[in-house]
């Protein structure tokens, strides 16, 4: 009797509202106990993956990459889409930036707040962090925030609101 092919199952992650295409992959990286390079070998993107948890869209994800990422995660590509910045749209690589408030309400990093054009967070009128409040640490890439405070003092995002300044918006 031949050997059948096996393909093998992974844990599905639905994506948060508004959740930043790094921060959805270290989700489901991070279920499926995959590396980036583990996750570009199973969707046939090979570095793609690694270069998109930092932001780097130079080139833009096209529809064929999509449909590779779709396949696997199981997100169909108008919502992996919704993760990336729209066309036109600058992005900023660095800082990394985070609204606590944001955070404790949804707890995901939103692709909006690496908006070049965003100032601050236009649902609470609150300047978006940069680095820690606490330890003055930046933030890591997205991807790699597993447990929700920083990685160097441990103060928890939600907590950081209290730091963050009203916006004139």
């Amino acid at each position: 009797m031949e050997e059948e092919y096996i393909k093998p199952w992974l844990f599905q992650v639905e994506p948060f509202e508004g959740e930043s295409l790094s921060h959805f992959l270290g989700r489901f990286r991070r279920a499926n106990e995959l590396t980036p390079g583990g996750l570009g070998k199973a969707t046939g993107l090979g570095g793609a993956i690694a270069r998109w948890e930092k932001f780097r869209f130079n080139p833009p994800p096209d529809g064929q990459q999509l449909e590779k990422l779709a396949v696997v995660t199981a997100i169909n590509v108008d919502r992996l889409t919704q993760m990336l910045a729209p066309p036109g749209t600058g992005m900023k690589l660095e800082p990394i930036r985070l609204c606590g408030a944001c955070y404790a309400e949804s707890p995901c990093h939103k692709i909006e707040w690496q908006f070049k054009e965003t100032q601050g967070c236009k649902h609470h009128k609150l300047r978006l962090l940069s680095e820690c409040p606490n330890c003055g640490a930046r933030f890591k890439v997205p991807a790699l925030w597993m447990d929700g405070w920083c990685h160097r003092c441990f103060t928890p995002f939600v907590e950081m609101v209290k730091w963050q300044k009203q916006t004139n918006h």
